[in-house]
Formats: structure tokens, sequence, C-alpha cells
């Protein structure tokens, strides 16, 4: 389609696969095929839709540097059967690399390039390759460094000032200092996460989006836990610093799923009949120092909201990527008039785990 006017983008549907731990019932499962089982699943669930009129396929990706074999969207619209036609292209923005393809896929519509749009996200932290670089002599007489490309920094450039460089865990520290979060607090924090994740499921509330992996025996996220408590967290060992307290406990697990939302403009839901969740009313993104990564998503929150003319008083449901609980308490420490109360209500990454492609769209 073309029109000069912005047109209005809906989320008609979503599904997500039960988000496996490190090593876990997930692991032996590709990330192109993880990518193509939410394809194939968000498309089968939408019966009024012709697959050869989905316009494009966008996908989030954090790694990308194995199986996901450069350009997952591509290989999850090849894999999961849907016409050769359709097109697709991976997006990187780290964690929010899910998110930033529902960004793509929404703005695609806006501006009247396309109709019908699926935006998604992948990551298998499990089987994330070990990377190196090519040696500079065909016989190398010393060791060359390897990188688990699964997490953090790799092959860092010398020129990159060491403060911005970092690990994830101490970046977390670091905002902990900045914010005066206790040890406490991060612990009550997580303990809440996996027990308000572990209600959700009780009452059914993930049900109807998860779409459990074929022949494999995962029905439900495999890192909550439901007998998760203060006390337990407190006796963990901090990870990243001595003396720290940032732990294993009250940070995200590595983990391994995908997700998908099936995104259209007004003709397009008039056309198939389609209801809509939700409309999407605006978007940002914001840059900080990066040893503060954590803290990005409070200026982008604030510009968000100032483009669709709204308060923090006007939203009724916060959901906060948790990466860390110092980086989310960091956060919400910056947002003070948003109740907090209202901030992941189904929990979180610390509990359902941080697949970090997959997360934005989670």
């Amino acid at each position: 389609m073309a029109n000069s006017a912005i047109q209005d983008v809906f989320i008609v549907d979503a599904v997500r696969t039960p988000i496996g731990k490190l090593g876990g019932a997930l692991s032996g499962v590709r990330a192109d095929d993880l990518a193509a089982h939410a394809v194939k699943s968000i498309v089968s669930r939408n019966q009024n839709l012709d697959p050869v009129d989905i316009d494009e396929v966008y996908f989030g990706d954090a790694n990308g540097a194995g199986e996901d074999n450069r350009n997952v969207a591509r290989m999850a619209v090849l894999l999961s059967g849907l016409p050769t036609t359709v097109p697709g292209a991976t997006v990187n923005r780290l964690c929010g690399s899910g998110l930033e393809s529902v960004f793509s896929a929404s703005r695609a519509i806006a501006v009247g390039e396309v109709d019908v749009v699926i935006a998604g996200g992948v990551e298998s932290m499990t089987r994330a390759p070990w990377v190196m670089l090519k040696p500079s002599k065909a016989f190398p007489t010393s060791h060359e460094q390897m990188w688990n490309s699964a997490l953090g920094w790799r092959m860092i450039n010398p020129n990159m000032p060491e403060a911005w460089t970092v690990a994830l865990g101490e970046g977390a520290e670091l905002l902990a200092d900045k914010y005066s979060i206790t040890r406490d607090e991060q612990d009550q924090f997580a303990a809440t996460s996996h027990a308000k994740a572990s209600a959700a499921w009780a009452s059914g509330f993930f049900a109807n989006e998860v779409v459990a992996y074929p022949n494999v025996d995962l029905a439900r996220d495999e890192c909550i836990r439901a007998d998760s408590t203060v006390e337990k967290l407190s006796s963990l060992k901090p990870v990243f610093r001595k003396g720290g307290t940032v732990t294993a406990g009250n940070s995200s697990p590595m983990n391994d799923g995908s997700a998908a939302t099936l995104l259209m403009s007004s003709a397009a839901l008039n056309r198939t009949g389609a209801k809509p969740l939700a409309r999407i009313v605006s978007r940002a993104t914001a840059g900080v120092e990066p040893q503060l990564y954590g803290v990005g998503p409070v200026e982008a929150a604030q510009k968000a909201l100032a483009l669709a003319g709204l308060a923090w008083d006007d939203i009724d449901s916060v959901e906060l990527n948790e990466a860390f609980a110092a980086q989310s308490l960091a956060c919400l420490r910056a947002w003070p008039e948003l109740d907090k109360n209202k901030v992941n209500p189904q929990g979180g990454a610390i509990a359902i785990g941080h697949p970090l492609g997959c997360s934005g769209v989670r």
C-alpha cells in the first residue's frame, strides 16, 4: 500500500515458547528452529490471514554468531513454510532486539509501506558458539583468545574506554551504588518476581500465549521458582564484585526461547476481520553511558510518554525488563511518579527468564 498519512498500527496476536533454562529442555533446539516455531504458530492461529499477504517478517536476535545463520528472520520464514516471497530482516539492539523488531514493523505499517507484519525475537543462549578471531598468520605461534558469544562484550576495540566495557553484572553493581540500592531490596524484588510469575501461571494467565515446542517436554517457563524467598536469596554470594550485592538469585538467568507478534494496519483488520489486542501509539529509544546501560529505559519511556501525550498516571500496566534487580530498581528510582504496583504484574525476566533477543517481544 502507499499512503502519505500516518496509519494506525494494531497488535492482533502474540505467542511465545516456554522459556527454557541454560542447558535445559530447549537446549537441543536451534535458534532458527525456535524462531520458525513462533512464526508458524502465530500464522496457524490466524486462519483468516492468507500467508501470501504477509508483507515482512522482522526478528530481533542479540547474538547472530551461530545457528541463527546471519539473518534468523529469513531463516524463520523459510523453515516455517511461509511463501518464499515473504522477506525477512533481522535487527539487533542487544537486550532490546525483540522490541526493536516491533518498532521496525510498526514504523513500516505507520508510513504505509506494508499492511501485515510478523515481528518477533529469539535467542538460544545455550547453543551460542564460542568465537575467535581468524589468525593474522597461517601458523600462529601464540594462543588465540576465545569468547563465549552468549553474553557480554567480545573482541573489544582497544580504542574503547575501559570504563565502558565492564561486565554486565558490574554495570548492575554500579547502578546499585549510584542509586543506593541495598542487597535486601534486590532480593525482595527477585522473590516478588518469582511469586508473581508463579501466580500468573497458576491463574492461567500465560495459557493462551505459550506454544510448546513439538516433541520437547516443556509446557511452562523452566526457571520460575515458586518457593523462592528472601531468606534463600540472601544466602547467595555476590558473583561480580567482592563485597557486592548482585547475585545469581537477583539477576536474570541465561535462557532459550522465541516469541512473535502479528501487527496489522486498519485496512488489514477490515480485510481479515481480525480483532486487535492493542494499538501502538508511540515508540522511543535513548542512549546512556555504556556502563550504565540498565537505565536506558528511563529516558526512552519518558520520550514515548511525551510523544503519546500521556503521563505515568494514564498507564495501567508497565513491562520493564529485569536484567538485574539492581537495574530494575534503578529505573524505578528514576520514575518516582510511577506506581510500583503497576510494574511487571505477572513477574519479569528474573523469574521467567531472559533470552536476550526474545525478551522485548515476550
